[in-house]
């Protein structure tokens, strides 16, 4: 049976700007195996080119195609609901280009949505529009609802701080796109064109990528080498179907049989 990988990118291919151990070499064998690949990420400041250029950074040569992003998947959402609407952005750069490139219009007033994604741009004054915006009756739309990572030092809040200031002001909740949201999650998918039994995703993150793909029917690994470790699992009432210190360890003839089985 045919399989392909859905693979996040921070911390199961590389931790900030540091190369994981042996994460080159499972692309490599991906590549030279023609095996179908996609990096799915949450960032939706980064476009795919973006990504491309840091993998290549790292010894990994891939092309824009092998990568999907929060932003692209927001775009095409909001294409799909409401085909050359108009968008009030609270983001940069890979948002901005994904919702050109699906027909959407960049507005300061009377916009159909406000959308919120990954930027170092943020002021106080644009969530003040923001909130107008709502109230006049935007729709609040959230590229993902990614924490912030709590270290000391780390130069962007987390989505999810930016969106729950906005919908407390609001008294809307936003809707989220991105993982563990199965809009991202099914047009990830259908973007290798695979169906749910050949669909193997590999993550770093219980709460995004194992939670997402179990709810979608999706095989799961684990990686122990980012976010989630070892002594969180037993916080939670679902479990991947393999778990792994890094993608280093993983043998692709094995996982194949294995999930052919499951």
């Amino acid at each position: 049976m045919k399989k392909g990988f859905l693979i996040d990118m921070d911390g199961v291919i590389y931790n900030g700007n540091e190369l994981i151990k042996g994460a080159d070499i499972f692309i490599k064998t991906l590549q030279d195996r023609e095996i179908p690949f996609l990096f799915m990420t949450n960032n939706s400041q980064r476009s795919p080119i973006d990504a491309v250029n840091k993998l290549l950074g790292m010894g990994i040569s891939i092309k824009e195609e092998n990568v999907y992003t929060s932003a692209m998947a927001t775009a095409w959402f909001l294409s799909f609901m409401k085909p050359n609407g108009t968008a009030y952005i609270l983001g940069e750069g890979g948002l901005i280009t994904s919702l050109h490139e699906n027909g959407y219009s960049l507005v300061t007033s009377d916009p159909d949505y406000v959308v919120v994604g990954e930027g170092r741009n943020f002021t106080l004054e644009m969530a003040n529009n923001a909130v107008d915006m709502i109230l006049s009756g935007a729709k609040l739309i959230a590229t993902n609802l990614d924490p912030s990572p709590k270290k000391k030092g780390w130069a962007n809040l987390g989505i999810k701080s930016i969106v729950s200031m906005i919908e407390e002001a609001t008294g809307i909740k936003a809707f989220s796109v991105g993982k563990p949201s199965p809009v991202m999650m099914r047009a990830a998918r259908k973007k290798l064109e695979l169906t749910t039994d050949e669909t193997i995703v590999i993550g770093d993150t219980m709460d995004t990528d194992i939670l997402g793909s179990i709810q979608m029917g999706y095989n799961t690994i684990l990686t122990l080498s980012g976010v989630s470790k070892q002594k969180d699992l037993a916080g939670y009432a679902f479990t991947p179907d393999m778990i792994v210190e890094s993608v280093a360890e993983i043998d692709i003839d094995v996982i194949i049989k294995r999930f052919t089985h499951k």
